[in-house]
């Protein structure tokens, strides 16, 4: 019987895990965003805020909540382990590059993106960790009153935290050192959209996605996708910025 430990060590195996586990990562991010998405709808001197309603939600799932960040974080290092995996045996098995490339999908879909991938993916791993310690962990996380607002839930009044505060603190001008948080916070956004680029369209044709027929159209497809997702994400620090 074919088992996850199987797909673990063959390289078909890893392959189609790999595109399981990128799919199911850009589903989150597409969620994530969206939420992301209500800070251009709100009054950073008002807690009372769509953002700080959903992150209230997502808190108040309690159990619910852990099982899915234990579930997110498993895919996510699943994820990270396998492209790592995937690149070191095609480093021992081809150590020299081909003077041209070519992919299954027909014409060779190698270019910076795909070359890239294990930096780009590098680099987000550690963002990834940056950012939940800053704000998941960091101001407010413990209940200082300051960061803690009266806020209308269910017809009553409750105490939650004022996410939407940090965020404010973290990107615009007015605050020491926002300028760094947003440029670094674009690049990454920028290296973001160049990995989903590639990771989109090599999933979808490891999971048997693809045929001659199709294969330009997904790939203008991941590629529009990636590069929404990143610019969705990049203009939200800009925005506050100038706020």
């Amino acid at each position: 019987m074919y088992s996850l430990l199987t797909a673990f060590q063959n390289s078909v195996g890893r392959k189609i895990l790999t595109g399981v586990t990128g799919i199911a990562l850009t589903g989150f991010l597409i969620v994530h965003l969206l939420g992301n998405l209500t800070l251009f709808t709100i009054d950073y001197s008002n807690a009372d805020n769509a953002f700080n309603r959903y992150a209230h939600f997502l808190h108040e799932l309690g159990f619910l909540l852990y099982v899915a960040e234990a579930g997110l974080l498993a895919i996510f290092l699943i994820h990270a382990y396998l492209g790592i995996a995937i690149y070191l045996r095609k480093k021992k098995t081809r150590p020299d590059k081909y003077a041209m490339e070519k992919s299954r999908g027909g014409a060779s879909k190698v270019g910076f993106s795909s070359r890239t991938m294990l930096i780009s993916g590098s680099l987000l791993l550690l963002f990834t960790v940056s950012h939940v310690n800053h704000f998941k962990f960091g101001p407010g996380w413990s209940g200082e009153a300051e960061y803690v607002q009266v806020m209308n839930v269910g017809g009553e009044q409750a105490e939650v935290r004022d996410l939407s505060k940090l965020v404010f603190e973290t990107f615009n001008r007015q605050y020491d050192g926002a300028i760094f948080y947003v440029l670094g916070y674009v690049g990454i956004m920028i290296l973001l959209g160049f990995h989903l680029r590639h990771g989109i369209w090599s999933a979808l044709q490891s999971l048997g996605a693809m045929n001659k027929n199709l294969t330009p159209v997904i790939y203008a497809v991941a590629g529009t996708l990636g590069i929404l997702i990143a610019l969705g994400f990049l203009v939200l620090p800009i925005y506050i910025y100038f706020l």
